[in-house]
């Protein structure tokens, strides 16, 4: 997506009506008329303003461990990113998953979560860096909490119940807001479909229907 990988990275402001329109522009140049869409936590966002502003281009909708906006926003990360390295760990644990407080060991499907996740490299390329913050603070704008009962897409809300960052009030918000969304919680935190093993069969049994 813009901002990241080897996708442009402009300097300017993003908003993720920008991000819903690139996801149509390359349905588009794939030839593909509709789709299952899935998006997970930021992705979530996304393809929330997809479904508001191309809603005849999907099929059927998952939105994972993501927030509506509004009265129900997700986790400030932009002011989790103006820590310092130490207070951002310690702040982001309990974000991940509610369990994991200070002077507690770790659960264990956390612990095994973040050991998956432990490759990922750290950016430091000063583009890379911008694009990121650039996404970040269209994150910070993301809010379709009043646009979302426009939209008749058989959906899945599904989430962990320990989610810091989309807390299951968030996914109920998204519930009560969308005329065909359904809710499926999953044990876990923001990570869930690391931590919870019967997450992606349900994901894949609700696209089978």
């Amino acid at each position: 997506q813009r901002g990241l990988g080897r996708s442009g990275k402009p300097d300017l402001a993003y908003s993720m009506a920008d991000y819903a329109d690139d996801a149509a522009d390359l349905l588009d140049a794939l030839g593909v008329d509709r789709a299952h869409v899935g998006g997970i936590s930021f992705g979530g966002m996304g393809a929330q303003h997809l479904a508001v502003r191309h809603q005849d281009r999907i099929d059927r909708l998952v939105l994972a461990c993501t927030s509506p906006g509004g009265s129900h926003p997700s986790a400030d990360l932009l002011a989790l990113g103006r820590l310092d390295e130490a207070e951002r760990a310690a702040a982001y644990l309990p974000l991940l998953d509610t369990r994991a407080q200070p002077g507690r060991p770790l659960p264990d499907d956390l612990r095994r979560a973040l050991k998956l996740r432990a490759n990922r490299r750290p950016v430091t390329d000063p583009v890379d860096l911008m694009g990121a913050r650039r996404q970040l603070e269209a994150r910070a704008g993301h809010d379709v909490s009043t646009a979302l009962p426009s939209v008749p897409t058989e959906t899945l809300v599904i989430g962990g119940r320990h989610d810091g960052i989309a807390p299951i009030a968030n996914l109920e918000a998204i519930v009560d807001r969308m005329p065909a969304a359904r809710l499926q919680l999953c044990e876990g935190g923001h990570l869930f479909l690391l931590q919870d093993r019967a997450a992606w069969p349900r994901i894949i049994d609700f696209l089978s229907e």
